[in-house]
């Protein structure tokens, strides 16, 4: 049984290798965002933002001061009669000349001849003379004309993720409409002769199809567009129907029916379409019976039903999918370390992946597991913002120690 590192790694190679390279083309698309930048926020660059000019594209003061030669304030008790001022937008005219200073201020152009900006903090007026307190450095508190970009440089590469630093700088350089790669289409099935629509009144022993919220909602925080399938019975047929019409998506996530009990039915109806399965079990929990295989050249997901299980394997393994096949290079696993309130003993030899709430009480991170009644408990997930990766070669840890968490996507 595969460790789930190894489990995410086939199926990073496999969708690269095998589905990214003979997908499709599909053609990337323009859109326009200075007047609603949401439209492109978190969309995947398909093109190179060159830069537009210089910038700075200016020597630009990065302090509230006076422009100086520096030479001429080497010591501190210098005195240079005040000429003139630059701000933003309106610089000084003229050039600095010896003796002379300029009063500047954040973000305006230095005036030619100056090389350095003093700090006004640093300074004292008396009369039109300014009266240097310390002595001025060569390029203090001056940024230099394009030591940030030079004019055509690329600011932004296909297959950068477009967040809000990102959207500023192609702002910067002038750009009002960015092309995108084509979101990823994942399809959505749940299976399960006891699952009925969310807004339906349930039996006794009836839930309502939670699966297919949250996946949907994880789907489109990886940057993919979804479609939702619903809910397939306990039916071979029934199944084998959704999963084909499933398979028309780019990606096909299915939930439920994946154990090894007489109405687990997913991964037979997989075999009779030709599935080639990839992995089957992974050592972990929740989510051990986690699928991953190739039907008709699609990458497919069978997990487990259980909520919680549905929520920890697809960020797992379905997150590192989409976000290949949105042009992404898969990032590793965002794991922070946080030292553990209290002693954890837990079984069986799988990895774990605990509910749990990870904070800074005193500048030092924390982590404390959350009591739950079952491994499927919604609730545990919500009150917490993290899960805690309990490794399988160390399942006993003593409070004070050290410990690996996963943060909950958007919840840190």
């Amino acid at each position: 049984m595969l460790s789930f590192e190894a489990a995410r790694a086939k199926v990073i190679e496999t969708v690269r290798s095998r589905v990214a390279t003979a997908r499709p083309s599909r053609n990337s698309e323009t859109i326009e965002f200075a007047s609603d930048p949401s439209r492109v926020l978190g969309r995947v660059v398909a093109e190179i933002v060159a830069a537009d000019r210089e910038y700075p594209p200016f020597d630009r003061a990065m302090r509230d001061g006076f422009a100086v030669r520096a030479s001429e304030v080497a010591a501190a008790g210098a005195r240079l009669r005040l000429i003139g001022e630059s701000r933003a937008g309106v610089p000084f005219s003229g050039e600095l000349q010896l003796g002379t200073c300029v009063q500047i201020m954040t973000g305006a152009p230095a005036p030619a001849g100056a090389d350095s900006v003093v700090m006004i903090e640093h300074t004292r007026m008396e009369g039109d003379t300014v009266v240097f307190d310390r002595p001025a450095v060569a390029g203090k508190n001056v940024v230099r004309a394009g030591v940030e970009n030079h004019a055509g440089d690329a600011l932004l590469r296909p297959g950068t993720r477009l967040g809000y630093p990102e959207l500023a700088m192609a702002a910067q350089a002038g750009r009002t409409r960015i092309a995108v790669t084509p979101k990823p289409r994942v399809a959505i099935l749940s299976t399960g002769d006891e699952i009925i629509g969310v807004g339906e009144t349930p039996g006794p022993f009836q839930i309502r199809n939670s699966n297919c919220v949250s996946l949907a909602a994880q789907a489109s925080l990886a940057g993919a567009e979804t479609i939702l399938l619903g809910n397939a019975p306990d039916d071979a047929a029934a199944i084998r129907h959704a999963v084909e019409k499933g398979l028309q998506a780019d990606v096909l996530v299915l939930s439920g029916g994946v154990s090894v009990g007489k109405y687990d039915l997913v991964e037979p109806v997989l075999k009779d379409l030709g599935a080639e399965f990839i992995f089957d079990a992974v050592a972990i929990r929740p989510g051990r019976p986690a699928v991953f295989a190739l039907c008709q050249g699609k990458p497919v997901f069978g997990l487990p039903g259980n909520p919680v299980s549905t929520m920890v394997t697809f960020e797992l393994f379905v997150r590192p999918a989409i976000e290949t096949l949105s042009g992404l290079t898969p990032q590793p696993l965002p794991v922070l370390r946080a030292k553990l309130r209290h002693a954890v003993d837990l079984k069986p030899p799988l990895t774990h992946f605990v509910g749990a709430r990870v904070s800074w009480p005193e500048g030092e991170p924390w982590v404390e597991v959350l009591p739950s009644e079952s491994s499927g408990d919604i609730g545990r997930v919500t009150r917490g913002n993290c899960y805690m990766v309990v490794h399988e070669s160390k399942r006993v840890l003593e409070a004070g120690e050290w410990v690996d968490v996963l943060p909950r996507q958007g919840a840190l």
